[in-house]
């Protein structure tokens, strides 16, 4: 990444078409279109990596990780595959993951294998359609993530893998929190096992860092400036029009008081293969340590929420593997908010701060953070080709002039 870092000095360029904050999906998504386009385009970002929380990089042990946690791409759009195809081939992956609790490992989603394991004998779809016939709570417009999975499973299942972990997650009690927080998670009938149902599953062949620096070398214009924060990148540029992907409640100096986010603390331990050898049992397969890439604890005396083995999903060859443990943080001033809460009293919270960006003068909001959404990759990066588009329909292409 060195040859895309720009020195931070004083006598750097101080005007530019565009000033985009964030280096993540949002920022560079929006940059390429608008640079694309003719148009200059500062992208800061106060981190020393580009790719946002999606930055991937090899650890100590080579191991391909995540350092802020698994990013799972998936969508059912071929615009935004055609798009990012554009930068990166791809992997293709069939996400699967496991819960682990009463002392043992769970096919999860819940699917008719978790049925089998829960019968302790094999069984069928109509046998398990009317086992949740008879178990479901009968709730014809689920209001929370409680009701939700109740509505479906029943009390029993939804205690055994929902209520710990979602409790752990948010800690919120699910029937605090929108029901589009467990409602993400399928429940089926058949033994589709995969973790996320969207037809196009797949991580870049090379990372997501790889993708993005394929996309920063293809497309002149761009000026990347790191380790720059949100209040020195406005003090030192001018700009045409300002895009901010970072907290809203940040932008406006917290005027109406921080809004809830959830924190993350991340725990790292590598293995070599000699010591991945006695876990073969576990795993099912040599040089892994866990059975799938994802391994759900809803367990409340767990203090994590998950152990992610990524490499199940990179389809790195190496022998040596990383798992990565997942804890849950309250958030506070000076760590990172991974999490928009996704509750309604959340919600209006954030009214207040969406009415100032809607009359904010040459400005734009888009990302996770900027508008306070639990969105996935594809559809951050869905929302930055918009956005490109309408401010390119508003200001036009521009000749395309040398980067200097």
């Amino acid at each position: 990444m060195d040859r895309f870092r720009i020195p931070h000095i004083l006598n750097s360029q101080l005007t530019t078409d565009f000033l985009i904050i964030g280096a993540g999906f949002s920022g560079l998504v929006v940059a390429e279109r608008l640079a694309a386009a003719g148009w200059k385009c500062v992208v800061a970002d106060r981190r020393s990596h580009i790719g946002g929380n999606a930055h991937d990089c090899a650890d100590a042990a080579g191991v391909l990780i995540h350092p802020y946690g698994p990013h799972y791409f998936r969508t059912d759009s071929p615009q935004i595959v055609d798009y990012l195809s554009r930068f990166t081939t791809w992997h293709d992956v069939a996400y699967t993951i496991k819960s682990h609790t009463r002392g043992r490992y769970w096919s999860f989603p819940i699917n008719l294998n978790t049925f089998e394991e829960y019968l302790g004998r094999a069984s069928t779809t109509a046998e398990f359609s009317a086992w949740l016939v008879k178990s479901r709570v009968p709730i014809d417009v689920p209001q929370n993530s409680e009701e939700v999975i109740i509505s479906q499973v029943g009390r029993e299942l939804y205690e055994w893998f929902f209520e710990g972990y979602t409790h752990k997650q948010w800690q919120r009690h699910p029937r605090e929190l929108d029901a589009s927080v467990c409602g993400r998670v399928p429940i089926r009938t058949n033994r589709d096992d995969r973790y996320l149902s969207e037809t196009f599953q797949a991580m870049p062949s090379h990372g997501y860092t790889a993708l993005f620096e394929n996309l920063l070398a293809a497309t002149p214009g761009i000026e990347l400036h790191l380790g720059v924060d949100w209040l020195e990148a406005k003090a030192r540029w001018d700009c045409k029009h300002l895009i901010f992907t970072g907290a809203i409640d940040e932008y406006f100096g917290y005027c109406f008081g921080p809004l809830p986010y959830r924190s993350l603390r991340f725990e790292h331990e590598s293995f070599t293969p000699e010591e991945l050898r006695p876990r073969e049992s576990v795993s099912e397969k040599p040089g892994f340590w866990q059975p799938a890439m994802q391994v759900n604890y809803p367990d409340t005396d767990v203090p994590f929420t998950r152990i992610v083995e990524i490499k199940h999903a990179t389809g790195q060859k190496i022998d040596a593997s990383t798992i990565v443990r997942e804890y849950p943080m309250d958030w506070l001033p000076g760590r990172e908010p991974y999490y928009p809460i996704p509750a309604p009293d959340a919600h209006a919270a954030y009214q207040k701060y969406a009415q100032l960006a809607a009359v904010e003068p040459r400005a734009s909001f888009i990302g996770r953070l900027a508008t306070y959404r639990y969105s996935n990759m594809d559809q951050v990066a869905a929302l930055a080709l918009a956005e490109a588009a309408r401010l390119i329909a508003r200001h036009g292409s521009n000749t395309p002039r040398p980067h200097s």
